[in-house]
């Protein structure tokens, strides 16, 4: 009996991602250097996989000439900026209030800390519908996506057996951590991540085309 949805953060609920490696090309392309898109991936949905650090890399490309602390500063306000315009991806409420409706529980895991993830959850005005919010800050250090740590906490506090709940995932990181912790997963690529081959128990191309019935047929 599916009693919980677990939804990933960045890149699902908020389109954080595109905007983020968008900003970096864009810096790295005006110096005349390109983005290793292929190493960027790595990091996407966690950090398990790779510690690429796109400021460090453009700093080494350009031989110290761009110092990463200002690349950084420019990067995540740049990033911000196209962040705070964009939506709630389709299809992300519809599932809350259904889940709502038929007594579910609802939570959030996510690799990024709580800094983040709280203030854009408050930000957007949907933080109370989220109990727990399980983010990097409450697992061992390197222990974010792809472990399963962050998703088994989730479960743990959710109070539910890994086949009692089904997360949504828009990233290889993230799909491989709710496959270890043995959760029904249902892959949403958003624009940047579907270049990446997701594929998760299921695969939808939005959230607008999964229904809470649809996930209770399962």
């Amino acid at each position: 009996m599916l009693k919980a949805l677990i939804f990933d953060f960045d890149g699902l609920i908020l389109d954080t991602e595109t905007p983020e490696v968008l900003v970096w090309q864009s810096i790295y392309s005006e110096h005349g250097f390109e983005l290793p898109i292929h190493e960027w991936e790595k990091t996407i949905g966690g950090y398990g996989v790779s510690n690429f650090d796109a400021a460090e890399h453009l700093s080494h490309l350009s031989q110290g000439r761009l110092d990463p602390v200002s690349s950084k500063l420019r990067y995540r306000k740049e990033a911000d900026a196209l962040i705070h315009a964009s939506s709630i991806q389709p299809g992300v409420m519809d599932l809350i209030q259904q889940a709502g409706e038929h007594g579910m529980k609802i939570a959030i895991g996510s690799s990024s800390p709580h800094s983040w993830v709280d203030a854009h959850l408050k930000r957007l005005g949907i933080f109370h519908h989220f109990k727990p919010v399980i983010c990097q800050d409450d697992v061992a250090p390197g222990r974010t996506k792809p472990n399963p740590d962050i998703y088994l906490k989730a479960l743990k506090q959710l109070q539910v057996q890994n086949t009692e709940a089904v997360v949504f995932e828009d990233s290889p990181n993230g799909v491989l951590a709710a496959r270890r912790a043995g959760i029904f997963v249902v892959a949403v690529p958003n624009e940047l991540t579907a270049k990446m081959n997701v594929q998760g128990d299921r695969t939808v191309s939005s959230l607008a085309d999964v229904t809470l019935q649809s996930l209770v047929n399962r």
